[in-house]
Order: structure tokens, then sequence, then C-alpha cells
């Protein structure tokens, strides 16, 4: 079992930047890849980014490439999500996730935080 807390979310204008932490509980963080998601208003949830169990792999949507940038800390049971040049696009509440499998696949994450709000204002 993990559980996910997600924190850093706010309001910001565009062109500004924000850092996500998502902290797990239990032992096994490290044993799992993790993932970042986000919603918005009336859409799908949708993937933005993911990292490895060892940090050595990272992929990120299409949309958010050069501007997001996913990290983690192992021995601070930590996933960050660095955001710069935010858009007013990025509004949504964004989530971490944890999994087994190396995917972007929504449905393959068994864990999941709560949710923190990003607002970026025009």
């Amino acid at each position: 079992q993990v559980q996910l807390v997600e924190s850093g979310g706010g309001l910001v204008q565009a062109g500004g930047s924000l850092r996500l932490s998502c902290t797990a509980s239990g032992r096994t963080f490290s044993h799992y890849h993790m993932g970042w998601f986000r919603q918005a208003p009336g859409k799908e949830r949708e993937f933005v980014a993911f990292i490895s169990w060892s940090g050595g792999i990272t992929d990120y949507a299409d949309s958010v490439k050069g501007r997001f940038t996913i990290s983690r800390d192992n021995a601070k049971n930590t996933v960050y999500l660095q955001l710069t040049g935010l858009k007013p696009e990025d509004t949504a509440v964004y989530y971490c996730a944890a999994t087994m499998s190396s995917t972007r696949t929504l449905s393959r994450y068994n864990y999941w935080g709560q949710g923190t709000q990003v607002t970026v204002a025009s």
C-alpha cells in the first residue's frame, strides 16, 4: 500500500513557475515508477510526466515538454514536478500516481494522491 500526498499548487501568472511535490508513505516508494497527471474542468484526466523508479528514464506529454521537469528523491520518498513557462491552459488539478509498469496509461497506475490545484492567470 502506498499513500500519496501532493502539495505546492497555487495561483500564478502566465509565464510563472511552481514546484509540485508528492510525498509517499511506506518503505517501497523506490520500487514504483511515478507519474503526474492533470485534469482540467470538463476534461478527462491526462498524462503529464513519468519517471522510472531509479530516475533514469523520464517521459513527457508533448504539451509540457521543455517546460516541465519531473524528478525524484527516493531518500525522501518524494517526486517533484517543476513547472515553468506556465500557460493558462495548464490550469488543472495535478495528481501524482504510482505504478509498477513503465507506462503513460492512466489505468495502469495503482495509487493516486488527492490532487493539488494549479491555476494560471492570463
